[in-house]
């Protein structure tokens, strides 16, 4: 396929840079862009921001929209009933009032024209296509051919390709993703450096393009006098529209050029590409959805007053959309599909009332406890539990930030006080800080450090500052908040974009995982994207550009390290000696851990969730390791095994240390054990898959789970037996109720 979701960076400098798989020498080769769209090394590591109120965000929502532009791929497109679920929105707008409704992608014109068809989309009254090149009129069914007539002049195709087709690696793509004024070819993981020298060869023989280097493979060459941005708004003015009257969506940086014109409203979805985030984040005209794909746009159509929020579309995914899906069609039952009876309806009503009282069981001055102090007898270790742990109480918080409880709310807060005021000097935020004497605790099992409690923060910080919009606890912690991303970004001591993490010193902490491990890279990943927002709604937009632009490229170098193929990169015709320790052929799943001179091959599953639902991979990636892990019965008996398949006792990967207090036997706790906050994340993996009726099949076992209890009714248990499904450890765990209601508010099955 064509470029969908490229990164200008030619002569407007609109673009967010090009990003690279992987770098050819140590060093942050993704920051801030520079002039013309040349990447600059930035001050990612410098502490500072200005004390600022939270950009608008949203230009002004009452004025008419004429014009709705919205791009194709991981928008309207990319999941089952995606396309379907804005087609029932998009149906109930008035044709009198009815935006002219636009189709801007980076496909080429006939492969727009099949999707439109295919996944049964609104019909277009204009189509945009192959990066801006191409305008198209749906109701002549005809090319404006006059539009190539603003950019063609000084365009030589031959000499374009000529110089391309000798760059070492890079392959022609087919006849179908090519047009006069697009020459299009794969080039798999390129650097910024390798993609500057092309763009240097074709100055140098006089030719003013525009490259378009994007999803680690794609290269476009196009006119440099063009872009979705020049296309719409040239269309616009043909058409005697006011770019006032205009409002733009899109997920990646090709779209940033139509963001930018002047008086133009747009729309960002939550899985927007942190390369649209660093391209766009000096305007303030977009509205930024917390929702993902076609969600997220019915989301910002809402508020811009085109779709009535009282006729928002239900999320229910046509049983044949479902079985259209090549990936996993023939992986449910009718079973899996079926509609939320009035039964499982009030199931799901009570659990979530009874994880309500659950949270609250768990409210202290100083923040959430892990587990409801007066239902749990200490003995020995156990000790801990009557903490604010980093990590519980940072999920907590995510999981009820939709909730307009006074009291849940002011916990939330000082949840994270708690922690940022207990931060060591040198900008570590302590595992846990005890209740009663306040005292913190920087240190697991064998006094290793807790890598991730820094990174749950920063991401809490960011969920917390988002959604109340409350400003004041960024501002008044923003100094150890730069001192918490300083300590954590020290952890990637080569400079590659990883932190190398200490054997057993995450929330697997009693489990042996080191170096590269996935969990914690997913995380270092988000915290680079939230602390990237923070730094705008700081208005620090410089900042903020740099940090998402960091997150760029540590998702390349993620999905290169987790993520084995039999390709072959441009930039790596020789393969590493890690690269041969784990020659896997194509994946299935990201790894959970790689070393230097080793890897494991088991799937980490809440690794592979959390990598979805933080956005490092895209939908077609999620989509096999869904399939592998359905398939392998993960969520049986309950929601879920966090690790498939678990450490037998002489395998090599067993370690003495994992018969501590009988934790980690095999199907126990970090070994295979099924825990419950995992599986509030595993309905919103499905979910966000467009298999909206399965993850609500899903989220009724994970009620019948945490209704099982050790005593009682609704315990919302911290983890049960990964075969017998019993329930085993502290009653009313704080994150397993958390994740409970987030889930329930994702899948829309209660109001907020």
């Amino acid at each position: 396929m064509t470029n969908t979701d490229g990164l200008d960076s030619g002569s407007d400098g609109l673009g967010g840079g090009v990003i690279g798989g992987s770098p050819t020498a140590p060093g942050p080769a993704v920051a801030a862009v520079g002039a013309g769209g040349v990447p600059s090394t930035g001050d990612r590591r410098k502490g500072g921001t200005r004390d600022a109120g939270m950009p608008a965000g949203v230009g002004d929502p009452r004025r008419p929209v004429r014009l709705f532009s919205c791009n194709l791929d991981a928008t309207l497109i990319g999941t089952p009933g995606a396309a379907h679920h804005f087609n029932l929105a998009w149906r109930d707008c008035m044709d009198c009032d009815r935006p002219t409704l636009v189709y801007n992608s980076g496909r080429g014109l006939e492969d727009m024209l099949g999707i439109i068809a295919d996944n049964g989309l609104p019909e277009p009254d204009y189509i945009i296509s192959a990066v801006g090149t191409v305008v198209y009129d749906a109701a002549a069914a005809g090319v404006l051919e006059e539009y190539a007539e603003t950019f063609s002049g000084g365009w030589d195709l031959a000499a374009i390709e000529a110089v391309v087709s000798g760059v070492p690696g890079v392959e022609k793509q087919g006849p179908e993703n090519q047009n006069a004024y697009k020459s299009s070819w794969y080039l798999e993981d390129a650097t910024r450096d390798s993609v500057d020298v092309i763009r240097e060869n074709l100055k140098t023989q006089g030719l003013d393009v525009t490259v378009v280097y994007s999803g680690f493979q794609y290269l476009d060459i196009i006119p440099a006098k063009t872009n979705k941005g020049m296309a719409l708004n040239w269309l616009c003015d043909r058409l005697g529209i006011g770019l006032d009257a205009v409002v733009v969506a899109g997920s990646s940086a090709n779209d940033a050029s139509c963001y930018f014109l002047p008086g133009v409203r747009g729309i960002v979805v939550e899985n927007a590409k942190p390369e649209l985030f660093e391209a766009i984040v000096s305007i303030d005209n977009a509205f930024r959805s917390d929702k993902v794909m076609s969600e997220g746009i019915v989301d910002g159509l809402v508020r811009y007053g085109v779709i009535d929020r009282r006729k928002r579309p239900p999320l229910t995914v046509p049983a044949t959309d479902v079985e259209a899906d090549p990936e996993l069609g023939r992986l449910f039952t009718a079973k899996d599909r079926t509609g939320l009876g009035d039964e499982q309806a009030e199931l799901l009503t009570t659990g979530y009332e009874k994880a309500l009282e659950a949270i609250r069981r768990c409210i202290t001055p100083m923040g959430f406890s892990a587990a409801s102090l007066p239902d749990n007898e200490i003995t020995g270790t156990d000790e801990n539990y009557h903490s604010v742990w980093a990590r519980d109480g940072c999920i907590t918080v995510i999981g009820t930030v939709l909730l307009n409880d006074e009291d849940i709310r002011t916990t939330q807060r000082n949840t994270l006080a708690t922690l940022l005021d207990n931060m060591s000097p040198n900008g570590q935020v302590p595992a846990n800080v005890r209740l009663a004497t306040g005292q913190p605790d920087y240190s697991g099992v064998g006094g290793i450090c807790a890598i991730d409690s820094n990174l749950w923060v920063i991401i809490a910080v960011y969920a917390y500052s988002r959604y109340t919009g409350d400003l004041s606890l960024l501002r008044d912690y923003q100094g150890q908040l730069q001192r918490a991303m300083d300590w954590i970004s020290a952890h990637d001591s080569n400079n590659d974009g990883l932190i190398e993490v200490p054997e057993a010193s995450d929330w697997t902490d009693l489990f042996g995982r080191s170096y590269n491990v996935l969990y914690d890279e997913v995380l270092w990943f988000r915290a680079n994207v939230c602390y990237g927002r923070l730094m705008e709604m700081l208005d620090d937009p410089k900042r903020a550009a740099d940090y998402a632009a960091w997150a760029q490229f540590i998702q390349g170098r993620c999905l290169h390290t987790f993520w084995p193929t039999t390709s072959m990169s441009a930039d790596q015709p020789q393969r590493s000696f890690a690269d041969l320790q784990y020659s896997l052929g194509d994946a299935q799943y990201l790894l959970a851990e790689v070393t230097p001179f080793s890897f494991s091959w088991r799937c980490d599953t809440y690794g592979n969730i959390l990598a979805f639902i933080m956005g490092l991979i895209d939908a077609d990636r999620a989509r096999k390791a869904f399939a592998y892990m359905w398939g392998c019965g993960v969520n049986e008996p309950w929601p879920v095994q966090n690790l498939y398949p678990v450490v037998q006792a002489g395998d090599p990967d067993w370690k003495d240390y994992y018969a501590v207090n009988l934790l980690n036997l095999p199907h126990h706790y970090h070994n295979g054990g099924i825990w419950p906050f995992i599986g509030g994340m595993w309905c919103r993996f499905i979910h966000r898959l467009g298999q909206h009726d399965v993850a609500v099949q899903e989220l009724v076992k994970l009620a019948k789970l945490n209704k099982l209890g050790i005593r009682e009714d609704w315990e919302f248990n911290e983890w049960a037996h990964g075969k017998t499904g019993r329930v085993l450890g502290k009653r009313y765990q704080a994150w397993s109720a958390a994740s409970y209601i987030r889930a329930c508010h994702e899948l829309d099955v209660v109001s907020p």
